[in-house]
């Protein structure tokens, strides 16, 4: 990637790729570390402040970000960005909590009459909204040290119906068949599966009849999907309905089939003028303009190019260098950990086996408290003797090094997981093996921020600290 330059008095200049050039100059004083992300230097003298066309093209996405910053000669970035995966699952987390905490507190009593923001032109989900303005943050990274003239972005609109058809090889629905989907003829989406699964678990095979209290389940609940289509549903019993079932190794964790999903499409199909409508207020002295994925492919095609998102980002606009950057991918982290507290289970030894085993794992697996615990899954009764009584971990400091900070040890790279005895220690994987430093002989060279560098997809090269 390219170093970007800024002038004695603040304009911007072009980039450049004379890695060798910008050492020296910071070396002999005549340029100063200006941003480290992207990495910017600013002129300590007098300078022509000559520019060239410049235009910021984006393949935009729901799970991942294409980014092409060239010009007519040279491409300077090319560069992919990953999104959160997990979004959804966090604010589900969040709000689970915040409830939790405030029925600790006092009886509140529900109000419904104050959410009017989901009612006002233009709201989004949390989570979609997020994942659009961080488009909006990369274009604006870019713009404040680079003289970026116009902007290109791609948009698509997206039949989800007709994908679907195409992907499950039946005709493509005309007419009422829009209409008369797999909830036709039901009342609620609950009964639309119990029906579709003849009111069966489809784990214990329990029905109705045998008096199974039956609920929906959202089958994909471990990969972070929580949809409410049919296609993502089943029925399970309260047997099976449990919070056991729902952690790794359950009945309920990696239940999976051919589905496809359209989240992707669903997503352009919500924000896409959204984020084009955003770009041109916020950034009114560039041009900015719309391509569609058909234009894409053609583009790419006829330059012979592979399929990826940074491919796609190249294509698009009017220029095409000979001259391209290499790829760099980065990973959107989590830059704050809100989780202050840990509860680690008691650990017994199972009476059938002879294992060690959480508390959890040799629960009563009763899911409400007028059940009773003489239940042949009752596994309470295999208790023995008690080897780790449970015990609460509570965070009560923010340190300095944190997961993902670059650091040296004896001039040799390692990134960092995290720290250990109360900060005293870092420590990091290396083939699968942990290590720890102490943290007084070692040295941060990078700090993570939110976009983290992803190894496996890229290399990287840091300039002097």
């Amino acid at each position: 990637m390219a170093v970007f330059v800024i002038s004695k008095y603040g304009e911007r200049l072009m980039p450049t790729t004379c890695y060798g050039k910008v050492r020296h100059m910071l070396k002999d004083g005549r340029a100063v570390i200006f941003k480290r992300d992207p990495f910017t230097i600013q002129l300590t003298y007098d300078s022509p402040s000559y520019t060239q066309p410049i235009e910021l093209c984006m393949d935009t996405g729901y799970e991942h970000i294409g980014l092409s910053l060239k010009s007519e000669s040279e491409e300077y970035v090319a560069n992919q960005y990953d999104l959160l995966p997990n979004e959804k699952q966090r604010h589900d987390d969040q709000r689970k909590l915040r409830r939790s905490r405030r029925n600790r507190l006092r009886y509140r009593k529900p109000r419904f009459s104050n959410r009017h923001a989901t009612k006002k032109p233009g709201w989004f989900a949390p989570s979609l909204k997020n994942k659009a303005d961080r488009h909006i943050d990369l274009i604006a990274r870019y713009l404040s040290v680079c003289p970026i003239t116009s902007i290109c972005l791609e948009v698509g609109e997206f039949d989800t119906m007709l994908l679907k058809a195409i992907q499950e090889g039946k005709p493509i629905p005309t007419g009422t068949d829009y209409q008369h989907g797999p909830r036709y003829g039901t009342q609620t989406l609950r009964s639309a599966v119990f029906a579709r699964d003849k009111h069966t678990c489809k784990t214990c095979g329990r029905s109705f009849a045998d008096g199974a209290v039956l609920h929906a389940h959202h089958m994909y609940f471990w990969r972070g999907q929580h949809g409410d289509s049919m296609d993502e549903l089943i029925t399970v019993c309260e047997k099976c309905h449990t919070s056991e079932n729902h952690k790794p190794g359950g009945k309920l964790w990696g239940l999976d089939k051919k589905v496809g999903w359209y989240t992707g499409a669903a997503f352009m199909n919500t924000v896409r003028w959204y984020i084009y409508e955003r770009a041109k207020s916020l950034f009114p002295d560039v041009e900015t303009h719309i391509t569609y994925g058909a234009a894409t492919h053609v583009s790419r095609t006829d330059l012979g190019l592979e399929k990826s998102h940074t491919n796609d980002a190249y294509s698009m606009g009017r220029y095409h260098p000979t001259k391209r950057a290499d790829t760099i991918t980065y990973k959107k982290r989590r830059r704050n950990n809100r989780i202050l507290e840990k509860f680690y289970d008691a650990k017994y030894v199972d009476t059938r086996d002879g294992k060690l085993k959480s508390g959890a794992q040799l629960g009563c697996q009763r899911t409400k408290r007028r059940e009773t615990r003489s239940s042949p899954e009752n596994l309470r009764i295999y208790h023995g003797p008690k080897k780790a009584a449970g015990r609460r971990s509570i965070r009560r400091k923010r340190y300095n090094i944190q997961p993902g900070d670059v650091f040296t040890y004896h001039d040799k790279k390692y990134t960092s997981n995290g720290v250990q005895c109360y900060g005293k220690y870092v420590t990091c994987k290396v083939n699968k093996e942990t290590l720890s430093f102490p943290v007084k002989k070692i040295r941060i060279i990078h700090h993570a921020g939110g976009w983290q560098y992803n190894i496996k997809k890229g290399v990287c090269t840091f300039l002097p600290t």
